[in-house]
């Protein structure tokens, strides 16, 4: 009970942080009542006694002092009462959606003598925590708080696909164990406390998401004035609350981890330790599935309506490929934890529209556009390798203003690269996509205009391929948009490619060519 203990400490030493706040706001002013109060009574400063000067200067200035202190923490508090912390945007699961999911994590809260979740969220993330659910303002000043709600159990939507149900359990055991400390009195306004001063720091500031998307509404307009000196004011002494919170919140949510996981090592301890190997699996699929294969659909304004199914097929087909993970395809024959839904398709729709919306934006189109796997090839693929195929045209174009557009052909680009303009093909198309392109920074590093050139020249590449040779384009789960030529997956034009864009030496890449009977000279389809 050391980690219980040590909790509690924690939070009353942050409770003791807002009495000290509060009581520093209200002396000023107790004070001035005593002294005005010693005035009327004649026991302080009396008139006509030789120290009432003194004494009515001392008045005035506490008075003043008093003023001014309540006008701050005036300010400062319903700064904090307005602000509403963020939540983490998440799908919200009823219990008629997944009756056997919510009566699975009912008897883990039951077994390990804890209040159970008051709902489930999923969301596009790998990882599973408890959200408590923000209290409502009371309506009348003296009406009684009603009994707050418990809290959400959020669940990383890659862990209900790729999982199964035992290892689900076993990896939630300690997170529903958290929701002791949730229905702790101290703990719990000490978790409200900081949560609201978090907020009105962030106030009118839009927050990060998961993916970029925002938590917070816009940013206010820039104030001037009073209004900005009030509001200077009030965000240094949030931040030195926070400040002087911060030591003991940190100790107060490691003791909590502390004392839940000791909670849940009576639960499926052996089996928890192989599904944590199976989070850091499934975080590198999802992972890859989002950069490799969900990318290049959102940046055409097309959303996979079924991510969570995909990454699925990509963590199967690297137990394939990596000796290393040739065990966990055998855990496959078990039943997987998107069995506990009711309908899984619906909730996968509804999860990869979330991961869209927050790890890419707003499509350029203005409208997403649902993408079922099959159509992935004709709709992604190939149409992604002609937007960049025409892209590159459009900067060979640039290169000569005055030149009438040429054809559209591999022998007019090949030729360029021999001519060496690699380097200015290369910094034409990046001025072009920097200004035509969203970038998506918290998916893809900042990439260079050369290897930005070599994925537009594979793509031209691969069009005269399909165009010509009878090339096709195929989805590796992996590595997301292939180029097919006699039904096998072609590996090898990474190096020509390369090398003709990076030293202007264009005989491999004709050589690969020839060797795929692509025509050189017939124009790409665009």
């Amino acid at each position: 009970m050391a980690a219980v203990d040590t909790a509690r400490a924690h939070a009353q030493a942050v409770l003791r942080v807002r009495g000290l706040a509060l009581a520093a706001a209200v002396m000023p002013a107790a004070v001035a009542v005593v002294l005005l109060a010693g005035r009327f009574t004649g026991r302080i400063g009396a008139p006509g006694s030789s120290d009432a000067a003194g004494w009515d200067a001392a008045r005035w200035a506490v008075c003043a002092v008093a003023a001014l202190t309540l006008l701050v923490a005036g300010l400062t508090a319903r700064a904090y009462h307005r602000a509403v912390p963020p939540r983490t945007p998440a799908v919200p699961l009823k219990r008629v959606e997944a009756p056997e999911l919510y009566r699975l994590i009912d008897e883990l809260a039951d077994r390990l003598d804890v209040p159970a979740p008051s709902a489930v969220a999923l969301t596009p993330d790998c990882d599973s925590w408890l959200e408590d659910v923000p209290q409502a303002r009371r309506a009348r000043p003296f009406r009684p708080h009603p009994e707050p709600p418990g809290p959400v159990l959020v669940i990383g939507s890659p862990f209900l696909w790729w999982m199964r149900a035992g290892e689900l359990r076993a990896l939630l055991a300690p997170v529903v164990a958290g929701t002791a400390a949730s229905a702790d009195p101290e703990i719990a306004a000490a978790r409200r406390f900081l949560r609201s001063l978090d907020a009105s720091l962030d106030s009118g500031h839009a927050a990060p998401g998961l993916g970029g998307g925002t938590l917070a509404g816009p940013p206010r307009p820039e104030r001037r004035g009073p209004a900005a000196l009030a509001e200077r004011i009030t965000r240094g002494i949030t931040c030195r609350l926070l400040g002087a919170c911060r030591g003991h919140a940190a100790e107060l949510e490691r003791s909590v981890a502390s004392w839940a996981s000791e909670q849940a090592r009576t639960v499926d301890y052996g089996l928890r330790i192989a599904a944590q190997e199976q989070v850091g699996l499934a975080y590198a699929g999802w992972d890859r599935l989002l950069t490799r294969v969900a990318l290049p659909a959102w940046r055409l304004g097309r959303h996979p309506a079924h991510l969570n199914a995909g990454v699925v097929s990509a963590l199967t087909e690297l137990s394939r490929r990596d000796r290393l993970a040739d065990g966990y395809g055998t855990r496959l024959g078990d039943r997987p934890a998107c069995d506990l839904l009711e309908e899984p398709g619906t909730v996968d729709r509804a999860v990869s529209r979330l991961a869209a919306e927050l790890f890419f934006g707003s499509p350029a189109a203005g409208a997403w556009h649902e993408l079922e796997w099959t159509d992935y090839p004709a709709d992604v693929v190939d149409a992604g390798w002609r937007a960049r195929a025409a892209a590159l045209q459009t900067a060979l174009d640039r290169l000569a203003p005055q030149a009438r557009p040429g054809s559209p052909t591999l022998t007019r680009l090949l030729v360029r690269l021999a001519e060496g303009e690699g380097e200015q093909l290369a910094a034409a198309l990046a001025a072009q996509l920097a200004r035509t392109t969203a970038p998506a920074p918290l998916l893809e590093t900042a990439r260079s205009g050369r290897d930005l050139l070599v994925d537009h020249v594979t793509a031209m590449v691969c069009c005269a391929a399909v165009d010509t040779a009878g090339g096709a384009p195929g989805l590796d789960w992996l590595d997301g948009p292939v180029l097919l030529l006699g039904g096998i997956r072609r590996t090898d034009l990474a190096g020509p490619v390369a090398q003709a864009v990076e030293q202007g030496q264009d005989g491999p890449l004709r050589a690969w060519l020839d060797a795929a009977d692509v025509r050189l000279e017939k124009p790409v389809r665009l």
